[in-house]
C-alpha cells in the first residue's frame, strides 16, 4: 500500500473511532457513590438490577480514602452533581453533607418502619444495616476470665502495649471518636486517648488490619466494627467479641448505621429514589 493511501485509510479510522465515543448510545441508568465495601454492595447492586432492568454505575471508595474521597467529591460537584444516591459505611459524613445542602429530602415509603433514631428528621438520609463498635478478643492470649468488658480497659497496664485502636482519621473510627467527644466531654475525651499513648496502645490503619492483628495475636485486643470481626471469625481464627459498657453506668456499645441518601440536583432523580427504596427496605436490609 502506498504511503498516502495508508496514511489516508489511518485517518479515516481515527475519525471514525471518535465519533463511535461521541455517537455510540450510552448505557442508561442511575448513579450511586458507595464507601460501603465492594464486596458487601456489588451482590445487593446486582439484584437491584436483575428485578429492575435499571442499569447502576457505581463509584466506589478505595480503601485508604475510605468515607472521605466520595464525600469531597460530592462537595466538588455540588454547582453540576453526577451522583444520584449516596450510600455511605456511616453516618457522620452524611450529617455534614445534609446541613451543607448536598443531599435531598426523600421521605422513602420504604422506611416507614425504620424507628427515627436512623432517620433524619428532614429525611436528608435513612440509616440501615447499623455496625457495633465491638470489642475482639484473641481467645489464645486472653482468657474468658481476663476478657476487657469497657473502653477503659485499653488503658489497663497489664496490657501496655498489646491493646489497639484504629487511628482515628477516617471511618467508623473518626465517627466514634466524635461521639467520646460528644458523650464524654472534650477533657475526658482527650485524657482517655493520652491514655491510649501512654499504654502504648497499637494505632493500625484500618478496622480490617486492626482484626487480622489481633487473630494473628500481634494485639491481644482492640475495637474493630462487627463485620471485620465476622470476616476473621469465618477464617477460623481465634476470636471473640464483646459489646463493651455493658454494665450500668457504662457509655454503652456504639451502633453506626450505613446511611442511605438522594443527592441534591442529581441528573435521574426519579431512578435515584427507586434505588433508595430498594436499598431502605427490609428484604435489602
Amino acid at each position: 500500500m502506498k504511503p498516502k493511501a495508508f496514511l489516508t485509510l489511518a485517518a479515516a479510522a481515527v475519525i471514525a473511532l471518535i465519533a463511535a465515543a461521541f455517537l455510540w448510545p450510552q448505557k442508561e441508568g442511575v448513579t450511586i457513590y458507595c464507601a460501603a465495601d465492594e464486596g458487601h454492595a456489588i451482590p445487593i447492586l446486582d439484584a437491584f438490577e436483575r428485578e429492575t432492568g435499571i442499569y447502576v454505575h457505581r463509584n466506589f471508595d478505595t480503601e485508604a480514602d475510605k468515607t472521605v474521597g466520595l464525600v469531597q467529591r460530592l462537595r466538588e460537584e455540588r454547582g453540576n452533581p453526577r451522583g444520584d444516591v449516596f450510600w455511605h459505611n456511616e453516618i457522620m459524613h452524611t450529617i455534614r453533607l445534609a446541613r451543607e445542602g448536598v443531599l435531598a429530602s426523600y421521605d422513602s415509603p420504604q422506611a416507614a418502619d425504620i424507628p427515627e433514631t436512623f432517620r433524619d428528621p428532614g429525611r436528608m438520609w435513612t440509616g440501615i444495616a447499623a455496625r457495633a463498635r465491638i470489642l475482639i478478643v484473641n481467645t489464645e492470649l486472653v482468657g474468658e476470665d481476663e476478657r476487657p468488658t469497657s473502653m477503659n480497659d485499653l488503658l489497663d497496664a497489664k496490657w501496655r502495649g498489646r491493646t489497639a485502636f484504629v487511628r482515628p482519621l477516617t471511618g467508623t473510627t473518626l465517627t466514634h471518636a466524635t461521639v467520646l467527644y460528644t458523650v464524654l466531654g472534650a477533657d475526658k475525651a482527650r485524657a482517655w486517648f493520652r491514655g491510649l499513648r501512654e499504654n502504648e496502645t497499637l494505632f493500625p490503619s484500618g478496622n480490617a488490619p486492626l482484626a487480622r492483628s489481633v487473630a494473628g495475636g500481634q494485639a491481644a485486643f482492640g475495637f474493630t466494627d462487627t463485620d471485620d470481626y465476622e470476616k476473621v471469625l469465618a477464617d477460623g481464627r481465634p476470636v471473640a467479641r464483646v459489646y463493651p459498657d455493658q454494665a450500668e453506668g457504662g457509655v454503652g456499645t456504639l451502633l453506626i448505621p450505613n446511611t442511605i441518601a438522594l443527592v441534591k440536583g442529581g441528573p435521574r432523580p426519579d431512578l435515584g429514589k427507586k434505588l433508595v427504596d430498594f436499598l431502605v427496605s427490609k428484604r435489602v436490609e
